[in-house]
């Protein structure tokens, strides 16, 4: 899995042939239980988002969502117990917690041992820049509380914070790692304050090693990271992904040395025939038997999954997403089901869908979604499946510009020379946080293709 397999692969069509299990005729429907948005008869009545969600993932627990916005909020909104319960239309989302930070924060890690009954377990570890890594409650008194504690990042020879674009808070949570610029840093969750990490692990030589850049290594911004399960020992390996589309697998309870370093540059075109662009790594998503790893790019309309136990080698690209932002869109997994073994993986796409993969690892090839639904009308910041796999939650919203009839129609905020005094760019119409609940589809398989949208 060194990049020297792939840098210059013969184009030979490894797995030429797309190995797609059959659609499902009897995909689940899906009713939308709870939103974030007000209904409203007339749409147009409705006032413009001032800000999107941007990401959205489940608690240890399964009990709450947390999602981070595009004005630098995280909110946590509990579930009810009787969600399932029929009411007739969805129930109003409203947080319950809510963070409001004075500058961007770049990534965001749960506590793993997050409990709705135990307030002191209820965590989040923020990364701002120019600032220490913070500890946040993410039920906090006031938008404005403090932090419970910091950790300190540095670089040594400025002293300036150090900002990870990435964070893995992974069970059991005495540890967290921390990706930036050409570096990891392994953190002692009770060593606060000043100390910094216990371990900070260079992804390539030396800057001023003569192989620096040279093809050693894992030179970029650590964009991702990712663990899969631990096994009996503890143990688990690490995947890290950059924005320079670089790979690394580590294992940081054992060794500062990567177990593999890759690029994925022309991996798609060489084993599968298919170039589906791609410009740099938003995410690393174990199967959750830990034996495969998908790695989901910005601007790709495919998802590379690797057979990382077995033979070390791509085993399927996952086709018919439509990625062409630079925005994060995020996935998930869940354990597979049926006849086709494997695993599911949950991918929402830049039009509004959420298209699902069945399958994924039980054989080798191309693959075509099974089965999608039209979950918004805007780009899909996450698809996040709930533990139990009966509840999936998404989030919506990206910015947008005006469209020539809002430009026209705007009254009352023009310049000296009449035209309209806006912004170039604003937020979608559609930005939202959705939970979904799925049912089997008992009713007569119909002869057609099986995408059409829940209402």
């Amino acid at each position: 899995m060194h990049s020297s397999e792939t840098k210059d692969a013969d184009p030979v069509l490894l797995h030429e042939t797309s190995s797609s299990p059959p659609k499902d005729p009897y995909a689940p429907s899906l009713d939308l239980v709870a939103t974030t948005e007000i209904a409203a008869d007339d749409p147009v009545d409705l006032p413009r988002p001032t800000n999107f969600f941007r990401q959205v993932q489940w608690t240890a627990d399964g009990t709450t969502l947390v999602a981070s916005t595009s004005d630098n909020r995280l909110s946590a909104y509990v579930l009810p117990a009787d969600l399932l319960n029929p009411t007739g239309r969805p129930r109003l989302l409203t947080p319950h917690g809510q963070l409001q930070l004075p500058e961007p924060f770049y990534s965001t890690a749960l506590s793993p041992y997050f409990s709705l009954s135990e307030p002191q377990t209820q965590l989040a570890l923020l990364a701002c820049k120019d600032h220490p890594l913070q500890l946040y409650h993410v039920f906090p008194e006031s938008r404005s509380s403090p932090p419970l504690c910091s950790y300190k990042l540095i670089r040594r020879e400025t002293e300036e914070y150090i900002c990870p674009e990435s964070l893995l808070w992974s069970w059991p949570g005495t540890h967290f790692l921390a990706g930036s610029t050409n570096r990891l840093d392994h953190f002692d969750v009770s060593r606060t304050g000043s100390d910094g990490p216990v371990l900070t692990i260079p992804t390539i030589p030396s800057k001023r090693h003569l192989l620096k850049g040279g093809g050693v290594g894992m030179k970029g911004m650590v964009s991702t990271l990712s663990s899969q399960r631990p096994d009996e020992s503890g143990a688990s390996i690490v995947a890290a992904g950059t924005w320079s589309r670089w790979m690394g697998l580590y294992d940081v309870t054992r060794t500062n040395k990567p177990v593999a370093n890759w690029s994925i540059h022309g991996v798609t075109k060489a084993h599968f025939g298919r170039d589906v662009g791609g410009n740099g790594i938003v995410q690393t998503i174990w199967s959750p038997c830990g034996r495969y790893l998908a790695i989901n790019e910005r601007q790709a309309s495919g998802i590379l999954v690797y057979d990382v136990r077995g033979t070390g080698q791509p085993l399927n690209l996952l086709i018919g997403r439509t990625a062409t932002t630079q925005q994060r869109l995020t996935c998930d997994v869940f354990p597979g089901s049926g006849d086709y073994g494997g695993f599911e993986l949950w991918a929402g796409t830049e039009q509004g869908n959420v298209l699902v993969y069945e399958g994924v690892g039980a054989m080798d090839g191309v693959l075509d979604k099974s089965w999608d639904w039209a979950a918004h009308t805007s780009p899909v910041g996450s698809a996040a499946v709930h533990p139990t796999g009966s509840v999936v939650a998404t989030c919506s919203g990206a910015w947008t510009s005006y469209a020539d009839r809002e430009l026209e129609s705007e009254v009352g905020s023009t310049d000296d020379n009449g035209q309209p005094r806006l912004a170039s760019t604003c937020i979608t119409p559609d930005s939202a946080l959705k939970v979904w609940t799925l049912a089997s589809n008992t009713a007569e398989p119909v002869a057609q293709d099986n995408s059409e949208a829940v209402q």
